[in-house]
């Protein structure tokens, strides 16, 4: 009864109501699942199972989905908690007492933000101050655009301005919803400390609670999982760090010895968007463009930022990205694509950038339990060099000579 008025309740429950009911199904679950154990040895149809699994996934999705207010900012404080960690470890071992070394890891961390905050402000200062004359030359530029299509394509400049007044109500509508998205985020960052500092302050209390779930034998895989999950967490954020300092760097540069202006500005955008997958390295590009058409004359400054910017994600793609963050994950490219793509479908943005550490994690637990091993060999990057369907059949056929014999 507890999963039709869940799924089929529809308006009659609100949001918050569905979600705690989404709670108590979850534990219902477990304490059946629990009372059962036995059942466990018991051997179902192959069509049973699967239809189980495939109830469990399912619900598990929508669980996750209408719960994504809570989930989301506790996963990244949990990130952020495990990178965190090493330095509130080492201001202990200085006789810094817990609390206070948390205190300073996470004001050490937001001066950090606070940094990088004012410099893109200033840099952004300085951009707002030219935007007059910006505007006045892409003013121009539209209307010489406008002759064009119109000489061209024969579209009159009324139907022009027409799509694009549709065009601008359609961006708006979307502005509203980043808007809104972004003042949800937001709200969510001033819960983010209180999260870290709890997570931090209690993790004797979480780790011994994964110890005690298990049974005592399996002590040890329990602390190899739970430290291999700690060094992926810390080298994927702190990979993504590096290649977003090396991007920015490379960015600027590029743009520096194009003649662009605000160089150092697009360029650090555009590392910030590179770690956005897809739609990042568009815009990443489409932004200087578009500062080169205004600002500059003819066309050579733009096929440049194009041309470096295929350079810059080449060497990103095939020797930044392997060397400091797929490395440490060891997932392959194919299951990345894929898991981004459902992050995005799950939780937006941020599903993209929970998505592959979310991942990394489970190959680890994949890999530390025999019936889930071969889930763990499709989530890594190493390729087979032989198929074992070959070896397979091979060996069907010299039994079947043995049994004739």
């Amino acid at each position: 009864m507890l999963l039709y008025y869940y799924f089929v309740g529809g308006d009659r429950f609100i949001p918050a109501i569905k979600q705690l009911l989404a709670i108590v199904i979850i534990v219902w679950l477990s304490t059946q699942i629990k009372h059962h154990d036995h059942l466990r040895e018991k051997e179902y149809p192959f069509y049973l199972k699967a239809t189980v699994i495939l109830f469990g996934l399912i619900l598990l999705v929508y669980v996750f989905s209408a719960l994504g207010d809570i989930l989301v900012p506790l996963a990244f404080a949990a990130f952020l908690a495990v990178l965190l960690n090493p330095l509130v470890n080492t201001l202990m071992s200085h006789k810094v007492p817990k609390a206070l070394a948390i205190i300073l890891s996470l004001f050490l961390a937001v001066a950090f933000l606070t940094g990088l905050f004012y410099f893109l402000s200033t840099q952004i200062a300085q951009f707002s101050a030219s935007f007059p004359l910006l505007k006045q030359k892409f003013l121009t530029l539209s209307g010489s655009v406008q002759q064009w299509i119109y000489l061209k394509f024969n579209v009159s400049t009324e139907k022009q301005l027409a799509f694009i007044k549709q065009a601008l109500d359609n961006s708006q509508s979307l502005l509203g919803q980043t808007v809104g998205t972004v003042l949800g985020t937001l709200s969510v960052v001033f819960l983010l400390p209180v999260y870290i500092f709890m997570l931090l302050f209690y993790k004797t209390l979480i780790l011994n609670f994964f110890f005690e779930v298990f049974k005592e034998k399996h002590s040890r895989e329990v602390a190899e999982i739970l430290r291999e999950t700690k060094l992926a967490i810390q080298s994927y954020i702190v990979g993504l760090l590096i290649e977003m300092v090396i991007v920015a760097i490379l960015n600027s540069i590029a743009l520096l010895l194009l003649g662009v202006k605000y160089a150092i500005l697009l360029g650090v955008i555009g590392a910030i968007l590179n770690m956005l997958p897809y739609i990042g390295g568009i815009i990443a590009i489409a932004l200087p463009v578009l500062i080169a058409t205004v600002t500059k004359d003819g066309y050579s400054t733009q096929l440049g930022i194009v041309v470096a910017n295929l350079v810059i994600q080449f060497i990103d793609n095939n020797i930044i990205f392997p060397s400091f963050v797929s490395v440490k994950v060891q997932i392959n490219a194919l299951i990345s694509i894929v898991i981004v793509l459902l992050g995005n479908a799950l939780w937006g943005i941020s599903g993209m950038f929970l998505s592959v550490p979310f991942v990394a994690v489970l190959k680890i637990i994949f890999d530390r339990i025999d019936e889930l091993k071969p889930w763990g060999k499709l989530l890594g990057d190493n390729v087979p060099t032989r198929y074992l369907g070959n070896r397979r059949n091979k060996k069907t056929v010299s039994e079947e000579i043995v049994d004739q014999k």
